[in-house]
This record gives C-alpha cells, sequence and structure tokens, in this order.
C-alpha cells in the first residue's frame, strides 16, 4: 500500500498543557492591513489632522474582559505602515490568556498617525483575540479527551489566514486552508461522480493531496471506508451512530482518521469528543466570532 500523505492540519501554536510553539505568520499579512487603512483612511484623516503635526503622544492598549490574545502583529503592521517611528512594546505573547484590566502593550510617537491606525489596530486585535478566546473555550471543554478541535473554512472573507492563525493560538488545528490544498468530497460531488467510491477512486488518480470524504449515515460511512479515504468527515451523526463508527472504522484497521461534524456547541462536544473520534470541527470559531472589548488610551 502506497504511504499517504500528510493530512493538512497544522501543529498547535498555542494552548495551556500542550506548549507554545513557533507559528508561520500568515503572507498576506501586510496586504490585510494595508486594505483595512485603505477602507478606513480613504483620501485622508480629516480629523487626525486638527492636531498639530508636530504633536507626540503615548497610548496603552488594555483589555476590558478575559480573553486568549492574538493579534499583536497586525497591531505592529498597521503603525509601521502609518510610521515606522511609532514604537509598539507589548507586554503579552500572542496565545497568552489576559484578564481584565490588564495592560497588553504601550505605544510612543506621532499623536497622528497613532490616531490614524486606533481604529484598524484594535479592529485586528478584537477580532483575532476572539476567534483564539473561542477556539481555546472548545479545546478546554474537550480536556481529557485524545480528539482535537478543527476550525473549517467558514471564516471572514478577507481574514481566512488570520483567523486561522488564531485558532491556532487558541490550541485548535486548522483543517484544510482552501480548495487548494485538500480534497473534500460532498454529497454534490459524490452525486456527480456517481457513488462515494468513484469520486475517491478519481481523486486518487488525480492528486497526492489528503483525500477526505464527508457520510452521512453508516451504510455510506460504510461505502467510504471500503474506498480507503484519509478521512472520513461524520456529518450530524447521534452519539450512538459515532460510537458505531469507529467501531466499524477501528474494524478496518483504522486506517482513515474521523471527523465529526454539525451541530457542535460548549454543552455537547466533550460527549462527542468521548466517543472516540479523531477530529471535531467546529465552524463557529471563525464564523461567529465576537470581538473582545480592549481599549486604547491617549496620554
Amino acid at each position: 500500500m502506497p504511504s499517504r500523505p500528510p493530512l493538512p492540519l497544522s501543529s498547535v501554536a498555542g494552548g495551556e498543557g500542550q506548549g507554545k510553539g513557533a507559528l508561520s505568520l500568515p503572507g498576506d499579512l501586510a496586504e490585510q492591513v494595508t486594505r483595512a487603512l485603505r477602507e478606513d483612511i480613504g483620501s485622508g484623516d480629516l480629523t487626525a489632522a486638527l492636531i498639530p503635526a508636530d504633536r507626540t503622544a503615548h497610548a496603552t492598549i488594555v483589555t476590558r474582559e478575559a480573553a486568549i490574545l492574538c493579534g499583536r502583529s497586525w497591531v505592529n503592521e498597521v503603525f509601521r505602515q502609518l510610521d515606522a517611528a511609532i514604537r509598539v512594546d507589548w507586554q503579552v505573547q500572542d496565545g497568552d490568556r489576559v484578564q481584565p484590566g490588564q495592560l497588553l502593550c504601550t505605544l510612543a510617537g506621532a499623536a497622528r498617525p497613532m490616531l490614524t491606525g486606533e481604529r484598524s489596530a484594535l479592529n485586528f486585535l478584537q477580532t483575532l483575540s476572539g476567534t483564539a478566546s473561542a477556539a481555546r473555550s472548545f479545546v478546554d471543554a474537550i480536556a481529557g479527551t485524545h480528539c482535537r478541535i478543527l476550525d473549517t473554512r467558514k471564516t471572514l472573507p478577507g481574514l481566512r489566514t488570520a483567523q486561522k492563525y488564531a485558532t491556532c493560538h487558541g490550541g485548535a488545528q486548522n483543517h484544510r486552508m482552501g480548495l487548494h490544498d485538500a480534497i473534500l468530497i460532498k454529497e454534490n460531488h459524490i452525486a456527480a461522480a456517481g457513488s462515494i467510491a468513484a469520486a475517491i477512486a478519481q481523486a486518487r488518480a488525480t492528486t497526492q493531496a489528503t483525500v477526505e470524504v464527508e457520510v452521512e449515515n453508516l451504510d455510506e460511512l460504510r461505502q467510504a471506508l471500503a474506498a480507503d479515504p484519509d478521512m472520513i468527515m461524520l456529518d450530524e451523526f447521534a452519539l450512538t451512530d459515532l460510537e458505531a463508527a469507529v467501531r466499524l472504522n477501528r474494524d478496518h484497521g483504522a486506517r482513515a482518521k474521523l471527523e465529526a461534524s454539525g451541530n457542535i456547541t460548549l454543552e455537547n462536544i466533550h460527549a462527542i469528543a468521548a466517543t472516540g473520534v479523531n477530529y471535531i470541527s467546529v465552524g463557529s470559531i471563525t464564523k461567529h466570532v465576537r470581538a473582545v472589548d480592549l481599549s486604547m488610551r491617549f496620554q
């Protein structure tokens, strides 16, 4: 049997009890910041122009609630693009737990560009910290199991790489980045191909990428196992069916990794993880993200 390609899952970059490893920053980080500044500043910051050009300022960013911090590099890039002389001194690292009232960083430099960049910097830091915090809540909820949390492609448009960076700092793992780096065969693909087996065979014939197939019941799972994919997504399976799926996969040598998906909540996720599935994908981590309450205060 030929060796399988590695699964397109990142190593965990954050997570208490798991250790913090280095995680590469997204290659399009500067582009994301440029777009954000362009849409906010437009032809110029009319309000900041009221401040004398030679005025300097100091500022602090603090959190008003408990969270997992993420987004330092986006804040740095905002002020680098506006005025590289602005100094940002961080007191915390991406992936750290922060508490209400905690100082996150101090800033010093020209007042105008600091005021101009305030909203964009906070938008990135609040959104990515919210994403990391949501990921950590699901990771914490399955503590004690061997299951891992996956993010999905249900991300904010234009912030795919940023949010996937944040989920890792929350202790989750990345699923595929997009349509280009792994195959996920779903219902419509199966219908077009003619069968689960035909879809998987075609995938194997055209790429060395990881092949995953989505199934909706145990009969489809048996068909998928016979076709030997790398991963199988169990869509909205009841707990008893998840347990049966784990047994069936074990009977096949547990060659496929099992991923539970659909209607995952903090209330039911531990029970799902306890069935023995390898992964649980949670779209709400990135799709329903709530910004963390942060404040930038000028002195």
